[in-house]
């Protein structure tokens, strides 16, 4: 049976949470940063109830805390949930990898390739936010490629909080991930190796949490018209 089509206002919310999400996703929005409804309807040339609505539905996805009398902000995820959100990817990325198979990876191998590339370009250089963006792309990616409509949407969200996890917590001398664990998760995958492919993936994921610092990081005040430019 065919999905209704969006309306306007749905289609419209759904872009103010797209942008939104997406700023968080590159590290642009910062976590605990408030979102004034003012800003977001001249930055985003949006209708304030539309805006209203896009950030009472972010809040459902842990994305936004609005409080009473203070408005909305970037959600600041504190020490234990950072640990929840890892043991959940730990959950959905096994599911995500272990729904790969080798004739995926061929059907997929132009859009992997490019990907590579661009993870090799990205690390080759010094810019942190588009090493961190780049990396999480693969673990996108993979997300869209094994056929799963509900593992997608359960880790898309899962990603999204993961970046506000390491821009409070990751040191800033490394990356947020590495581009030959990538490689060997793929190269397992292509192999029929979905064991390896796992395993692979799991101690990937124990590496990037055990680079996170759980310190309380100092709060700051950013220009959203800068943030969402490009968006």
């Amino acid at each position: 049976m065919a999905q209704p089509k969006a309306t306007a206002k749905q289609q419209e919310v759904q872009r103010i949470m797209d942008t939104i999400s997406k700023a968080v996703a590159q590290h642009r929005l910062k976590p605990g940063q408030r979102l004034v409804e003012a800003q977001i309807v001249e930055s985003l040339n949006a209708n304030r109830n539309h805006v209203q609505t896009a950030l009472q539905r972010l809040a459902l996805r842990k994305i936004v805390n609005i409080e009473p009398n203070k408005g909305a902000a970037v959600a600041k995820p504190s020490a234990q949930e950072a640990k929840e959100i890892f043991a959940t990817r730990r959950v959905i990325e096994r599911g995500v990898v272990e729904s790969i198979t080798p004739q995926i990876i061929a059907k997929n191998k132009k859009r992997i390739d490019a990907r590579m590339k661009a993870e090799r370009k990205a690390t080759s250089g010094n810019d942190r936010r588009a090493i961190v963006h780049e990396l999480s792309e693969f673990h996108r990616m993979l997300s869209e490629i094994c056929q799963n409509s509900v593992l997608h949407d359960i880790f898309e969200n899962l990603m999204v909080r993961s970046s506000l996890i390491v821009a409070l917590y990751q040191r800033n001398d490394v990356p947020s991930c590495a581009s030959d664990e990538h490689q060997q998760v793929l190269n397992a995958l292509e192999q029929g190796d979905t064991l390896k492919a796992v395993a692979v993936m799991l101690e990937h994921l124990d590496e990037l949490e055990a680079q996170l610092v759980l310190d309380e990081p100092e709060d700051e005040d950013l220009d959203l018209n800068q943030i969402f430019e490009g968006l």
